[in-house]
């Protein structure tokens, strides 16, 4: 098969008829696009999944120190902050940061799906595991679900920020993580893509505007926001509550407005806050930090 499903009502429907759990057509899926048995793909999954964990401890523990700057321990920073939040909830947010802030201090992460929101299911997975006390291998099926829909939102919407804006990219994020929390936590196949179907809401129209054009500012507190409200969706479709609008109509909407937004709000870094005084003031302070650092590199090279 080229492609998993078209759409969530599809899915849903086959797991309806084959008896199977949402992640068992994902793995599949997988099994033959790879050419490996499932002891494979499970191996890689964990692979995968030890990486997120990584990247949390990594930015919890080590100095995450931007070139630009801009990034400067902000993850440490709130893990050791007064608590506003409940602690399991500073703790995801902290989660998050340190997973994006690595990435933007380029360490190894894994792009879920993409490198800019490559905070948000770290943050959201080892938080979950940890407050329920789950075991890996409901982690690693929640990792499915959550590529399954990831595959549907890229067929009829998008996933980069170039293309949808932030929306696609956190926002997708932020849908593939609540619903892997509902999976994990037993929810229904109605309850995962209600989850789904409200991060989306949540989360139309937000717009790609990176501050010279590096994946930092806003960028990496987006990946907090994102698991925050991917958190508050898993707990509201837990509760029953219907999203009314279905989730493969939430699905076209971000299409929509992805396909109308202004090219300048989707990754250009010529609109939105990268556009502001200040934006523009440290862009031009990078531009000439890389072109003084150019001639040592080049001197280096020839070496």
């Amino acid at each position: 098969m080229a492609l998993l499903f078209d759409s969530f009502k599809e899915w849903h429907q086959y797991c309806e008829e084959q008896k199977q759990p949402l992640f068992e057509p994902v793995l599949t899926y997988e099994i033959e696009q790879k050419g490996r048995n499932r002891e494979q793909i499970w191996e890689g999954m964990q692979k995968a999944y030890q990486v997120m964990k990584d990247a949390v401890r990594t930015g919890l523990e080590e100095d995450m120190i931007s070139r630009s700057g801009m990034v400067n321990n902000g993850a440490k920073k709130v893990y050791k902050a007064k608590t506003v939040l409940s602690p399991e909830f500073q703790k995801l947010v902290a989660r998050a940061l340190a997973a994006k802030e690595v990435n933007s201090c380029m360490g190894r992460i894994v792009a879920a799906p993409t490198a800019g929101a490559s905070g948000i299911l770290p943050g959201i997975l080892t938080t979950i595991q940890e407050i329920h006390e789950l075991p890996d291998q409901t982690i690693l099926e929640g990792l499915l679900v959550a590529a399954g829909i990831a595959l549907i939102i890229e067929q009829n919407a998008s996933l980069a920020g170039a293309v949808g804006g932030c929306q696609a990219e956190t926002g997708s994020a932020a849908a593939m993580g609540s619903g892997a929390v509902v999976y994990c936590l037993g929810g229904s196949i109605e309850e995962v893509f209600a989850a789904v179907a409200i991060t989306i809401q949540c989360m139309l129209g937000l717009v790609c505007d990176p501050v010279a054009g590096l994946v930092e500012v806003p960028c990496i507190v987006r990946n907090a926001s994102g698991a925050a409200i991917a958190y508050s969706s898993a707990q509201i479709a837990l509760a029953g509550v219907n999203p009314v609008i279905p989730v493969d109509e939430c699905v076209m909407a971000l299409g929509e407005i992805g396909q109308s937004m202004e090219s300048r709000y989707k990754e250009t870094a010529l609109g939105g806050l990268a556009a502001t005084l200040t934006g523009q003031a440290i862009s031009k302070k990078v531009l000439i930090q890389d072109i003084d650092i150019l001639p040592d590199e080049e001197e280096n090279r020839n070496l």
